[in-house]
């Protein structure tokens, strides 16, 4: 039996919901789904310029996960462009939500009980643990 998959961040906006060659109708082309997750994973990558594993922290997932989604989608967009077919992208499965503290915007990937915390402000939050002496420390 798989993993269950692991939610995955998703602050870009995005509006356009198809993309296809010019001069072709809808009903004549082939249709290539590309994820929120990897959409997600193209635009910290390639537009936004970031590291791997810079942007797989963002996600908040793997550096391997995120190679992977980029991969998956990298291989989607080609064969649009070269086999003349057209790109649906899908939204988040989570839907999109607003920070009270910060009023980021982000999604979720998966559908179920909405994170509580902004992916942003939770990590900026200092962790207390007791290590040793009294009283707990901040890591």
């Amino acid at each position: 039996m798989p993993r269950p998959v692991k939610t995955r961040w998703i602050y870009g906006d995005f509006e356009t919901r198809y993309f296809k060659p010019r001069g072709r109708r809808m009903a004549e082309l082939e249709e290539i789904g590309l994820e929120a997750d990897e959409l997600e994973a193209l635009r910290l990558a390639d537009l936004e310029e970031l590291y791997q594993n810079d942007a797989a922290e963002k996600m908040g997932v793997s550096r391997q996960t995120f190679g992977n989604i980029l991969k998956r989608a990298r291989k989607k967009i080609v064969d649009a462009l070269i086999g003349g077919k057209a790109i649906r992208m899908y939204p988040p499965a989570g839907g999109q939500r607003q920070c009270h503290r910060c009023g980021r915007p982000w999604a979720e990937t998966i559908r179920g009980p909405a994170a509580e915390e902004c992916p942003e402000c939770s990590r900026q939050q200092p962790v207390y643990s007791h290590g040793k002496g009294r009283g707990g420390r901040m890591r």
